[in-house]
């Protein structure tokens, strides 16, 4: 174990047991990072009331049972009632060897793995994906490698919109163009503007409308071979354009990841006549429907969740219940995580809600709406083009590469094709860590000149950092990957950067329990801009001896295994050089 707070906390632990008996032993030690140590326990003070003693003298009970002279200086009191650790140099020294060596980087395999489900991205077939699915895309990604990193069993699930009304709408509007019209053909070249023809005529032709209503009738019913026959051609072109994207994104979804709604299909009507016959749904205005209490509309009268519209159709409620209802009974997951942009809050806790009442979840479900926050445009509305449309993704990727291969221009040493293979890495990277260094629950304003800086908290600068560091072994004509090399501590900024690298595992533990990547975005942040003041500070080729220089290198290679597997677990791609 090399995490200092893991070890902290277990020694404080025992040091409870032993002060007040087995009863306290597993009380919480409250280890946090201080301002006047490296690190300090609280546990004094919430046991003071509980023992009727003051916190201080608590305080002074544990630090006389700790055993830390191993990995700290003696243990100080302080305020009224904390307990300081400043850490011996040798044992972060010996610990951040151990990381360097060790595979997994001091990152143990959890003890309890879970199965969780991870369902994100969830675009909709027949349109190409928009701004919005950049978030709920990343965000979801960096999540589940970050689960299965730790030890969990992940099932990613794209849960793809492939079945609702809007599918009756593309479909006639395919049939009255022509398969082989240029219309048609927009499918394949321009999906966003054949959804928008086909939107266009919905609302402006009631009879249209009626029949696309009834189309997508007949295709949830299954009793029309040939509008099958439309809708598996638009779900195929759908994962192809899917594919493509995901592939740039350095997203690891697969087709075998999608699971759309048209999935839960033949379980509707079961999950219908069950909500019935449990007296949860019932008809209103001609559509079954399920009134959960605690959720009142602007009348005070309850809002309804629609099972099945009054015109026997289904929507994305009566899908999502089908879905928990799978989900629960043939994969029983520890954990189900809803990648999902904010504005479906309500919507999710009805859903949740009404899968409560009718028995489905368990009392600790486990089952969370893991909220996605808009993206802005500069004037803080929400982003939009110069046309007022929503952006496409493939827009703003093509942008974010185009403006990386401009900066890399003024690199003399690259040549083309290997400035085009780096500007791919690096605009890629830098829209994934803008969004992944925002608290996915925030919005946050969409600004290229600021995610292509390498001047921040962006991801260039952190790419760059690892490239710097891989310079270093290149002019020392050493392979980072071979060096085992004892790291010894004698400047406080080799101190501060080796300390921080050990705390690795306890950000990536804080990330799996509370969905929120961009806490390891800031601790790698953190970890690059320790690894600058390091190097300006301490010369490493250059060092005064060779042990000092082997020391550092050894540092350095660290902090580079470090940076780069924190960036993959977020999918950010890190170039070879800058």
């Amino acid at each position: 174990m090399t995490d200092p707070q893991q070890v902290l906390a277990a020694r404080v632990r025992d040091a409870l047991g032993a002060a007040f008996g087995d009863d306290y032993a597993d009380a919480d030690p409250l280890i946090r990072p201080s301002q006047f140590a490296d690190f300090q326990s609280n546990a004094a003070l919430p046991l003071a009331k509980r023992l009727k003693q003051s916190p201080r003298d608590v305080a002074s009970a544990i630090a006389a049972r700790l055993n830390v002279d191993d990995i700290a200086e003696p243990p100080e009191i302080s305020g009224p009632g904390f307990v300081n650790f400043k850490l011996k140099n040798d044992w972060i020294a010996s610990a951040a060897t151990g990381v360097l060596n060790d595979p997994r980087l001091g990152v143990p395999d959890t003890r309890a793995p879970q199965t969780v489900i991870v369902e994100y991205s969830s675009p909709n077939v027949a349109k190409e994906m928009h701004v919005g699915h950049l978030r709920t895309t990343i965000v979801g990604d960096a999540i589940a490698r970050i689960l299965e990193f730790l030890g969990h069993n992940v099932i990613r699930d794209n849960h793809v919109g492939d079945w609702g009304t809007p599918f009756g709408m593309l479909i006639e509007h395919l049939i009255d163009v022509g398969e082989d019209s240029a219309d048609a053909q927009l499918l394949r070249t321009d999906p966003n503007t054949f959804y928008a023809a086909a939107r266009r005529k919905f609302d402006s032709d009631p009879a249209f409308a009626a029949r696309a209503r009834s189309r997508v009738v007949k295709l949830q019913a299954g009793t029309d071979p040939e509008t099958h026959r439309l809708w598996e051609e638009l779900v195929a072109l759908s994962r192809e354009y899917l594919r493509d994207s995901y592939r740039l994104l350095r997203v690891t979804l697969t087709d075998d990841d999608i699971r759309g709604e048209s999935f839960y299909n033949d379980m509707l009507p079961g999950v219908a006549e069950e909500l019935t016959e449990r007296g949860i749904a019932v008809i209103s205005d001609g559509a079954l429907c399920a009134f959960p209490p605690g959720f009142p509309g602007r009348d005070g009268s309850p809002l309804p969740v629609i099972i099945r519209k009054s015109d026997g159709g289904w929507n994305y409620s009566s899908t999502d219940l089908a879905t928990v209802r799978y989900r629960v009974d043939k994969i029983n997951p520890d954990r189900v995580l809803y990648v999902v942009g904010s504005e479906q809050a309500l919507h999710f806790k009805m859903i949740f809600a009404t899968a409560e009442l009718a028995g489905w979840l368990p009392e600790q479900n486990g089952f969370e709406h893991a909220q996605i926050g808009m993206v802005q445009g500069k004037d803080g509305g929400k982003l939009k083009t110069r046309e007022g449309d929503t952006p496409k993704l493939s827009s703003l990727l093509d942008e974010g590469i185009e403006r990386a291969r401009a900066i890399l221009d003024e690199v003399e040493s690259l040549d083309a094709a290997t400035k085009d293979e780096i500007a791919e890495d690096v605009g890629i990277g830098a829209l994934k860590y803008a969004d992944l260094s925002t608290a996915r629950d925030s919005a946050y304003v969409f600004d290229f000149d600021r995610m292509i800086s390498f001047k921040g908290n962006t991801g260039p600068y952190l790419q760059y950092a690892t490239t710097r560091i891989r310079s270093i072994f290149r002019k020392a004509g050493i392979d980072e990957t071979t060096v085992t090399s004892p790291i010894v501590i004698t400047e406080p900024a080799e101190r501060e950067l080796a300390l921080k690298l050990l705390g690795f595992g306890t950000v990536l533990d804080v990330v799996a329990l509370s969905a929120e990547p961009h806490r390891l975005s800031a601790y790698l942040f953190e970890v690059a801009s320790l690894f600058t003041t390091f190097y300006e500070q301490c010369p490493v080729l250059k060092a005064d001896d060779e042990a000092t220089r082997m020391s550092r290198l050894a540092l350095c290679a660290a902090t580079l295994r470090v940076l780069t597997a924190g960036l993959g677990l977020l999918g950010v791609p890190v170039p070879e050089r800058m």
